[in-house]
């Protein structure tokens, strides 16, 4: 179905509450939070429409996990002046998220006026979708517009409850989002491929199970190749095996190999003789031939070639994880090959799942250069399953 989206809104001169994902590495003060203020970016169009319409803009987001308590060092204020300096006018942050000092701030706002709100997982009813809590939030407003995808696999008071007492919308980020991946789903062009990567098996079976069928070339890398080349019968020396995933990535095989889907894995890769950042030694073996004691850290640089010439048949790619372990600068290559590789490429739509597989673009500076960079790591995961996103379902049908 259709959710009403930002423009079907009467949002004129109102004084309309956005959810935003303002999630960042604040531990890291305001380094971090330049470095990494993708979600930030993706917010600006929400927001700048909203004050070429005139709205007063009252803005709501988490910060980590404070368990509903006030947690000093989790408070949004640094992330509002980072917005502030990216939107190119005042920000003002408030010391709550409801009560009185909140309405008597709200009540001061006029027409272009972009306020803040405190940590919204200070008040314990945040994540447990207290109702009481969605309505003092619809108090101090006329209207709702959720543009934080990456919680809208999380029904909390501020995706889900607050629907129920305001007129919503999805926002612009959210529309982009939903419309991006829903597309490469529903209608791809083909070749369609899958490049999976990350940890763990685990965390890739339904996406696995819901993309399989309709896939042309399924790349493996990460982690999860370990389990699926252990699978193969192939040497995977003392790296991390999934040993009750064993039958299930046979099992995707199997079926690739029925449905016509080419599986690419790779057939050489980088392996180190501890599993650190700086490992005494490391090597580049063949798939058969990592020996005890061992590691595998990444693809190879000719695998992660083979990988690239191969998505070069590809019109749409699908990314959801990376192809070694990217936070170590040693292991971090294939990811950097691939993502260039894919970057490239003209005429093909690349959808980049959230979490670590974006983190991994946005440092290699190739967010641009990318169709759709996801904002949601757990909330794209489950769209590409096939799930339901209480976030979006609670928005109204148009």
């Amino acid at each position: 179905m259709t959710k009403r989206r930002l423009d079907q809104l009467d949002v004129a001169g109102k004084k309309v509450l956005v959810r935003v994902d303002f999630n960042v590495p604040i531990d890291q003060g305001i380094d971090g939070i330049d470095l990494y203020d993708q979600r930030l970016r993706a917010t600006l169009p929400t927001i700048r429409y909203l004050i070429d319409q005139g709205s007063k803009i009252v803005l709501c987001s988490h910060l980590g996990r404070p368990n509903g308590e006030v947690v000093e060092g989790l408070r949004l204020e640094p992330v509002g002046d980072r917005l502030a300096m990216l939107l190119g006018r005042s920000v003002r942050s408030v010391p709550d998220n409801t009560g009185s000092v909140v309405a008597n701030a709200v009540s001061q706002m006029v027409s272009g006026d972009v306020l803040l709100l405190e940590n919204l997982r200070f008040h314990p009813g945040e994540e447990t979708n207290d109702a009481g809590f969605a309505c003092e939030l619809a108090d101090i407003v006329d209207c709702f517009v959720n543009d934080a995808f990456a919680v809208c696999h999380r029904a909390h008071a501020s995706t889900d409850g607050i629907t129920r007492y305001l007129p919503s919308a999805m926002g612009l980020l959210v529309q982009r989002e939903v419309e991006s991946m829903g597309q490469a789903l529903e209608s791809p062009e083909k070749p369609l491929a899958a490049l999976m990567g990350g940890a763990k098996v685990s965390d890739k079976i339904l996406l696995l199970d819901n993309l399989l069928d309709d896939l042309d070339h399924l790349f493996i890398g990460g982690g999860m190749c370990v389990t699926f080349l252990n699978a193969l019968g192939y040497l995977t020396g003392d790296s991390r095996i999934e040993e009750d995933r064993l039958e299930f990535a046979r099992e995707i095989i199997a079926r690739a190999e029925a449905g016509k889907t080419e599986v690419h894995l790779p057939d050489y890769v980088v392996i180190a003789n501890e599993f650190a950042a700086e490992p005494d030694e490391t090597d580049v073996m063949h798939i058969g031939d990592v020996p005890d004691g061992w590691y595998i850290m990444d693809i190879a640089p000719s695998s992660a070639h083979d990988f690239a010439e191969a998505l070069k048949k590809c019109k749409t790619i699908i990314w959801n994880g990376p192809m070694g372990v990217f936070e170590m600068p040693k292991f971090s290559q294939g990811t950097r090959r691939v993502a260039e590789a894919i970057s490239s490429l003209n005429g093909v739509t690349t959808v980049v799942g959230g979490g670590s597989t974006a983190e991994a673009v946005e440092a290699l500076g190739l967010m641009d250069k990318m169709t759709h960079v996801s904002t949601g790591g757990g909330a794209s995961l489950e769209f590409l399953e096939g799930k339901e996103l209480p976030g979006i379902a609670a928005l109204p049908d148009v």
